[in-house]
C-alpha cells in the first residue's frame, strides 16, 4: 500500500507539529529545511536542507511530492506559480497564499468583499503619514511592512510623523492603519478542503505580550454568541472566496462599540490553534494534513468546556526538562508541547494545554506550569 508525500516547506515548529499529526494516519513526510537543526528538521525522516527563495531548490525538493504545504508564508510567489505549472500541487496555491504574504494586497481584497477592517491605506513617506492619521482621529497611527512582519516585527505604532520614519526604511510598500480602540484580540480558525468541505473551530480570545502570543482561551469566554457566529462566517468566507486550501486563521479584533475587525491572515496552522492539539476532537494540525489531501476533514469541536494554550518562552533558566517533575506531579493532566529550540529569552520554545470545567482553574494551571519551565516561578 502506498501512502502519499506531503513535502512542508519550512522547518519550524509548525512542520514538527503537522508531522507529529501525519504519523497516525501513515502519511510520509519530506521536510525543505533551513537548516539541520531547524525544530521539524529533527524528527522528520527526509529532510532537505535548502534556500526556499531558490527555485531550482524548490523543484528539486519536490519531486516524489504527492503536494507541497508550509510551515510559513514567505516563499516567493513567482516560485509556487512555477511549481504549479510543473503540476505539483500547491496548498494553499499562490492566488490564496498572496493575501497573508501581502498585507496591502490582503487589505484591498477584504474591502472588495466587505469584510469589516480598521481603516487604512498603503503610504508614501511620513508625510503622507500625517495626512493618514488627518483624514481619522489623528495619532496614533499603525504602520506595517506589507510583507515580512510577524509576531510583531515589522508593526510600528508612531504618535507623529517624526516617528514614521523607520518603516520605510525597509524599501517596501508601507501600510497604515487606525489604531483600533479594542477590548480583546480574537481569533477564529477554519480549515477547508479543496472540494470546498470547511470546517470551524470555537472563536478563541488571544492575548498578547509584547507582540507576541502569550495565551489563548478557547472559546473565548464572555463573547456575545452572535459575534461569534459572524467572527466564524466571515472566516468560512475568506476562505472561500480566497481559494484557501489547508488552515486559515483570521485574526480579529473586538472593538469597545461591538463590532469586529480583521487584523491579519495566516494560511497554515497557527498559534492561536494549538489548544486544539489536547482540547479538539481533531487539531488543527491533523486536519490542515487531510485538507492538503483532500481527505474527510475531521470534528472541531471542543473535548472540555474550557482549555487554555500558554506559550513558553525562553528566559535565563536553560535546563527546562528539569522542571517536568515538578509541573507533571502538580498537574498530572498538564500537556507539554517542547519544539527542540535551544532556549534564547523571548523565543517560543515551548506551550502548555490545561483543560476543565473551571476557566479559573484551567487558567491558573496553565500558566504555572509556562512559568515554572521558563523560570519565573519557582514553588
Amino acid at each position: 500500500m502506498t501512502f502519499p508525500v506531503v513535502g512542508m516547506v519550512g522547518g519550524g515548529q509548525l512542520a514538527r507539529m503537522t508531522h507529529e499529526a501525519g504519523i497516525p494516519l501513515g502519511i510520509q513526510f519530506k521536510l525543505l529545511s533551513d537548516t539541520p537543526q531547524d525544530s521539524a528538521a529533527q524528527v522528520v525522516g527526509d529532510v532537505v536542507v535548502g534556500d526556499y527563495r531558490d527555485l531550482d531548490t524548490l523543484r528539486a525538493f519536490a519531486r516524489g511530492c504527492d503536494v507541497i504545504t508550509f510551515d510559513h508564508e514567505h516563499v516567493p510567489t513567482e516560485h509556487l506559480r512555477a511549481l504549479e505549472a510543473d503540476g505539483i500541487p500547491v496548498r494553499p496555491g499562490p492566488d490564496a497564499l498572496v493575501h497573508a504574504q501581502d498585507k496591502g494586497v490582503m487589505r484591498a481584497r477584504l474591502d472588495a468583499l466587505g469584510i469589516p477592517c480598521p481603516r487604512h491605506r498603503i503610504v508614501s513617506d511620513p508625510a503622507d503619514v500625517a495626512a493618514f492619521a488627518a483624514e481619522g482621529d489623528g495619532f496614533p497611527v499603525v504602520l506595517k511592512t506589507v510583507r515580512g512582519g510577524y509576531d510583531g516585527k515589522g508593526v510600528w505604532v508612531v504618535d507623529s510623523a517624526e516617528e514614521a520614519a523607520d518603516p520605510f526604511r525597509a524599501g517596501v510598500p508601507v501600510l497604515a492603519e487606525e489604531k483600533v480602540d479594542y477590548v480583546r484580540e480574537l481569533a477564529a480558525n477554519v480549515v477547508r478542503s479543496p472540494h470546498g468541505q470547511a470546517v470551524a473551530y470555537p472563536v478563541v480570545e488571544s492575548r498578547q505580550v509584547n507582540g507576541v502570543c502569550d495565551t489563548v482561551i478557547a472559546p473565548a469566554p464572555g463573547l456575545d454568541e452572535s459575534l461569534a457566529l459572524r467572527a466564524e462566517e466571515m472566516a468560512l468566507t475568506i476562505a472561500k472566496e480566497l481559494g484557501v486550501v489547508g488552515h486559515l486563521a483570521v485574526e480579529l479584533f473586538e472593538t469597545r462599540d461591538g463590532r469586529i475587525l480583521v487584523n491579519e491572515l495566516a494560511m497554515r496552522p497557527h498559534n492561536s490553534g494549538h489548544w486544539s492539539q489536547d482540547g479538539a476532537i481533531t487539531s488543527q494540525f491533523a486536519n490542515h494534513v487531510r485538507a492538503v489531501l483532500d481527505l474527510p476533514l475531521g470534528d472541531p469541536r471542543p473535548r472540555a468546556r474550557w482549555t487554555v494554550m500558554v506559550n513558553v518562552l525562553g528566559g535565563d533558566y536553560p535546563d527546562m526538562y528539569s522542571a517536568y517533575l515538578h509541573c507533571m506531579a502538580r498537574d498530572p493532566q498538564l500537556k507539554i508541547h517542547m519544539y527542540g529550540k535551544d532556549v534564547k529569552p523571548g523565543r517560543k520554545v515551548g506551550h502548555v494545554n490545561t483543560y476543565g470545567e473551571d476557566l479559573d482553574d484551567v487558567l491558573e494551571r496553565a500558566r504555572h506550569a509556562a512559568g515554572y519551565l521558563r523560570g519565573t516561578i519557582t514553588e
